[in-house]
């Protein structure tokens, strides 16, 4: 009897076993791909190791719903759905489509003295890489003259585990960071490789990289947990300028081949925020200005040559499209800009096409323009007529996706959480270094949110100080232009060292003022 039991036990362990190992295959129609994934997974993550970079803000929990795909005819949640069987799944993407990804930026020109360059080549390369929460970009030079051969992007694949830094440090604490910083850098050797193709050369001819990004990508490329940032005091584990073996990181370029990454500043201000700074140099400047990367996380910099303070503050994912029901990047499709004219509505899509969603730049222009049509009120409360607590833009029969697009009470909070923090932040940073509203000569918008935004809607809404408007320049990828700065220029590369250490660091984390600013900043501002 014992024995039948066991060898039953056993029959049933080898089935499950079998079961486990069982591929199916999986069609994503609209991406024209076809891939295998195995039983028990999710079509999420069958989409994930087919080379795609499904959006899942929230990191795939279900709470999001941007991972939506449709089955059989009905519409799921990829990150809830297992794979069961052979599946044909429509994602609604375009094959071809590509993310509106800003890689250039505007700045000053740096004389080409990269120092000495690692030996092996008589015609090197040189690559300078932003690392964004959403996209990276990757550039390549001559390493003879710093001529610029080629710009490649990609969508950061990270963004699988969540749209804000808070949620990758939070999936790397709780799961290890291994996958994180596998994806990112096998991301960088794709556009290392593409961009050398491009030039007709090999990514071994690559003898330097210089490399930027906020203190949360800088650590989980490096493999290091992003413990310290997410606990008090918040501060890196690694802040200085680092120089290192690229063969170490995983990338596959020449043998002897450099990684360097500029330094963070401290916090959440990290080495993009110092690209930004080589990129406008105000330490330079006898102007006040004050410089915003506004992304996830919204990073400062107020002053001039006599003293420079920093800080950064949480503005959240709602101007990337999270959060947003109808939220997307700015692909096509997306509702970018919005206008409202004696009673009209009129707005652009990204590509001109049909509208399906909204991304960050229409986002702030249709709230604009909905408290300049008395639509909401200063409170953010949506005063519809028909009483519901959402406004309308693109009705379902005038979309490209057969469902409308519109604005809940929901997403305007979200933005209100979102611009009261930038706006908190720029107070403070005025509080610390004694300026005025009206001293400041420049506003530098750095980032593809800020080339992108409309600086009268950013205003009405209460983002940046009505009075700043016609003193706001947006700089583009400031952190992109910093980093080829850096490569090419060795005294500009070591500087970034000493300026780092010499800007003050306000942590508003630790400001007991920053809650009431923060409060009083969450109404919009009067219609002028």
């Amino acid at each position: 009897m014992l024995t039948r039991l066991l060898t039953m036990k056993l029959t049933d362990i080898t089935e499950q076993k079998s079961e486990d190992k069982m591929k199916y295959k999986i069609t994503f129609e609209d991406e024209q791909l076809t891939c295998l994934a195995e039983a028990g997974t999710t079509v999420l993550e069958a989409q994930i190791a087919a080379g795609m970079t499904p959006d899942a803000f929230c990191g795939g929990n279900g709470k999001c719903g941007k991972c939506k795909v449709v089955i059989d005819g009905k519409e799921v949640l990829a990150c809830k759905t297992a794979v069961d069987r052979d599946m044909t799944v429509y994602t609604g993407n375009k094959k071809g489509e590509r993310a509106q990804i800003l890689a250039q930026g505007s700045g000053r020109q740096a004389e080409f003295s990269p120092g000495n360059l690692p030996e092996g080549t008589d015609t090197p390369l040189l690559s300078a890489v932003d690392i964004g929460s959403t996209s990276v970009v990757a550039y390549l030079l001559d390493g003879t003259n710093g001529e610029l051969l080629g710009t490649k992007s990609i969508l950061n694949p990270q963004r699988q585990f969540g749209a804000d830094v808070v949620s990758r440090c939070s999936y790397a604490l709780n799961n290890g960071g291994e996958a994180l910083s596998g994806c990112i850098r096998n991301a960088v050797n794709i556009l290392l490789r593409e961009l050398a193709k491009g030039a007709g050369r090999n990514p071994e001819d690559i003898v330097r990289i210089v490399m930027v990004g906020n203190s949360c990508m800088h650590h989980l490329f490096l493999g290091i947990s992003p413990g310290a940032l997410v606990h008090a005091p918040y501060n890196p584990a690694i802040s200085q300028l680092l120089f290192l073996k690229a063969s170490e990181y995983d990338l596959h370029i020449h043998p002897k081949g450099q990684l360097i990454l500029l330094p963070d500043v401290a916090g959440f201000v990290g080495a993009d925020t110092m690209g930004c700074l080589l990129c406008i140099r105000p330490d330079q400047q006898e102007e006040i200005s004050l410089m915003i990367d506004i992304g996830t996380n919204g990073e400062m910099v107020l002053g001039n040559k006599d003293r420079l303070a920093a800080c950064s503050t949480a503005a959240g994912p709602a101007f990337e499209g999270a959060k947003i029901e109808c939220g997307m990047r700015g692909a096509s499709g997306a509702v970018d800009h919005v206008e409202y004219r004696e009673g009209t509505w009129n707005y652009t899509t990204v590509g001109s096409e049909k509208a399906i969603g909204i991304c960050g730049s229409g986002l702030i222009d249709l709230i604009a323009c909905l408290r300049k049509a008395g639509i909401i009120d200063e409170s953010g409360k949506l005063l519809t007529e028909d009483g519901t607590a959402s406004f309308t833009l693109v009705a379902a029969e005038e979309s490209g996706n057969g469902s409308p697009v519109y604005l809940s009470q929901k997403d305007v909070r979200e933005v209100q959480l979102a611009k009261a923090a930038i706006a908190a932040g720029i107070q403070l940073l005025q509080k610390e270094l004694g300026i005025t509203t009206d001293q400041i000569a420049h506003v530098y918008i750095a980032g593809a949110f800020g080339n992108y935004m409309n600086p009268k809607s950013a205003c009405d809404i209460g983002l940046i100080p009505i009075c700043l408007k016609e003193r706001i320049v947006p700089v583009g990828n400031a952190a992109g232009e910093g980093s080829k700065i850096a490569l090419i220029n060795r005294e500009e590369l070591f500087y970034s060292d000493i300026l780092a250490k010499e800007i003050s660091f306000v942590e508003l984390a630790a400001s007991p003022e920053f809650q009431d600013c923060f409060v009083d900043e969450l109404e919009f501002p009067e219609l002028l």
